[in-house]
């Protein structure tokens, strides 16, 4: 079964920084390189939203209100995606999630559809 577990969360003051990591791993074929990958969030009280996702050939995607302080890349060779998130403000502050997919379609950073979810990383910002 794969497994997919997210790292890296914490409690950080306004304008700080944090890396997230998500490891894929578990499962038959281990052909993670080719998924699709994602990042969410869920803050207190709101519907998980889509932050971020990187297709199996390197292509990402991301909502236009985050792309100047979040930043998504992986390393296929330790199946691992990263969030890099800068300027940390309040409101992002929620649990984040890591999503994969073994899908050869689109994958965007809205789509939700993932296979394989984490359980989560909580990011706290507060002064």
């Amino acid at each position: 079964q794969v497994q997919v577990k997210e790292s890296g969360g914490g409690s950080v003051q306004p304008g700080g920084s944090l890396r997230l990591s998500c490891v894929v791993s578990g499962g038959i074929y281990k052909f993670y390189s080719s998924y699709c990958m994602a990042w969410f969030r869920q803050a207190p009280g709101k519907e998980r939203e889509g932050i971020g996702s990187i297709s199996g050939n390197g292509r990402i995607t991301g909502p236009d209100s985050v792309k100047d302080r979040f930043t998504i890349s992986k390393d296929n060779a330790q199946n691992t995606l990263y969030l890099q998130i800068n300027d940390l403000k309040p409101e992002d502050t929620g649990m984040y999630y890591c999503a994969a997919d073994p899908r050869s379609g689109p994958c965007n950073w809205w789509w939700q559809g993932h296979n394989y979810w984490g359980q989560g990383t909580q990011v706290t910002v507060s002064s």
